[in-house]
């Protein structure tokens, strides 16, 4: 593989601002994603792990001139709606971005991505050099469907030091804190949160975090595992109360509904002082690299655990998010282009190469022995932190909206974003997604 460094990715990256604007856009992208000359076809995210996607492929491409993958960019919320057509019309491409869990499932329950087996039986060394509790989110009913490409993603509370500093404050380690923090920086002209609410996703991350805080992730298991009434347990009633407590207490900046955290709005309100705190995934952290480097190494970037609730059943160490992004090969790719996307996932992704750029963007790999190279990283001690954080968590839930089918997360994000704009109770969001169970 050709010899590559983070500062060349960047550039990389603007090569292709064609094709990241339409996907930001939300238009529809590439129209032939078989491609014409049989070549392979990838799609992937804007925000994050862009670049060093970006450079792995033109490094791919430049040693694989008869094999050469076609990349496209979506924004999160436009590719879950794009691609699940494209799958099910049997017109996806060829290499095709996810995350593990029930919509992984539902691609294999109709035959649309590849049985990995036999692929890793041929190369051992791939699945080797993974962390077992990362790889697994690949693996449906025993069966390999997608092998790991970007950094452990859990969700993390990034803050402001200066803002917090502004009003003689600390961050906050409980509930209690936080809720007692909101009208001491809106006093001040601030913003408590940022929200990117017009996206929906992010707030699962209230939601998902504060249930597990409150009660434990059996809750959600219960959930997965389709329990009468599971959406009735008193834990998702209090989680949704405490939203609706700290959006009516002013808690998030005002018109969060309109913020939209695909294109990164929700993190410059953090890094321009509007907001002092913003509840988000690991991958930020690349964002904020990229977008406010002066930010991130001025030292008022802070970070912490999600605040424990007291008397909560659920210990505070727990973690939620993603831990891993994951390349799955549709099963309606041509052989050639099957092998090609199978060599690339052998050869292309965490190599020597591909591994120190992921590091030096500002992510985690989800691999065996990363703890040097993370400690010789400039961003070893949030590295260091979040893979520790990672690797130690008594329990990594996987993002909701992605564990749950299709139906049922399109449902619960939905009926969240009612929840936040006070257009439901708790009670009647449990109700009818208790009628999702099963499904």
């Amino acid at each position: 593989m050709k010899n590559h460094k983070l500062s060349g990715i960047v550039a990389v990256a603007s090569t292709l601002t064609l094709t990241l604007t339409l996907g930001a856009c939300g238009t529809s992208g590439p129209q032939d994603t078989t491609a014409s000359d049989g070549s392979p076809t990838m799609w992937a995210l804007t925000g994050g792990n862009e670049a060093v996607t970006g450079a792995s492929v033109e490094s791919w491409n430049a040693d694989h001139s008869d094999a050469a993958i076609q990349l496209d960019y979506f924004a999160n919320d436009a590719y879950k709606t794009k691609v699940r057509t494209a799958i099910g019309a049997g017109e996806g491409p060829t290499l095709i971005h996810g995350w593990g869990g029930g919509v992984l499932k539902s691609y294999v329950d109709e035959d649309h991505v590849l049985d990995l087996t036999s692929f890793l039986e041929e190369n051992p060394e791939v699945k080797e050099r993974y962390i077992p509790a990362v790889f697994d989110n690949g693996v449906i009913d025993g069966t390999s469907y997608g092998l790991p490409y970007t950094g452990m993603q859990p969700v993390v509370m990034y803050y402001n030091k200066e803002l917090f500093e502004q009003i003689g404050a600390e961050p906050p380690q409980t509930w209690d804190e936080l809720m007692d923090l909101v009208p001491k920086f809106n006093e001040a002209g601030i913003a408590p949160f940022s929200l990117g609410g017009q996206s929906k996703w992010p707030n699962l991350m209230w939601f998902s975090y504060l249930v597990d805080r409150v009660g434990g992730p059996e809750v959600f298991q219960a959930v997965l595992d389709g329990e009468e009434d599971a959406w009735s347990d008193p834990a998702v009633i209090e989680a949704l109360t405490k939203i609706q407590e700290l959006v009516d207490a002013g808690g998030f900046i005002n018109g969060f509904s309109s913020v939209a955290a695909d294109g990164g709005a929700d993190a410059a309100l953090l890094y321009t002082g509007k907001a002092a705190m913003l509840l988000q995934g690991g991958w930020v952290y690349q964002t904020l690299k990229n977008d406010a480097p002066d930010f991130v190494s001025s030292g008022n970037l802070g970070y912490l655990q999600f605040p424990a609730v007291e008397g909560g059943k659920g210990d505070p160490e727990n973690i939620v998010g993603n831990p891993t992004n994951f390349w799955s090969v549709s099963e309606t790719a041509t052989d050639a282009q099957k092998e090609a996307a199978l060599e690339y996932l052998k050869d292309g992704v965490y190599s020597e190469e591909y591994t120190q750029d992921l590091i030096e963007s500002g992510a985690i790999p989800p691999t065996v022995g990363a703890e040097e190279l993370l400690a010789e990283s400039e961003d070893k001690e949030f590295l260091t932190e979040l893979y520790g954080m990672a690797t130690g968590a008594p329990s990594f839930q996987l993002s909701w909206d992605q564990a749950l089918s299709p139906e049922q997360g399109s449902a619960m994000l939905a009926n969240l974003d009612r929840i936040f704009l006070g257009e439901i109770t708790p009670e009647q969001f449990a109700e009818t997604m208790n009628g999702t169970l099963g499904k």
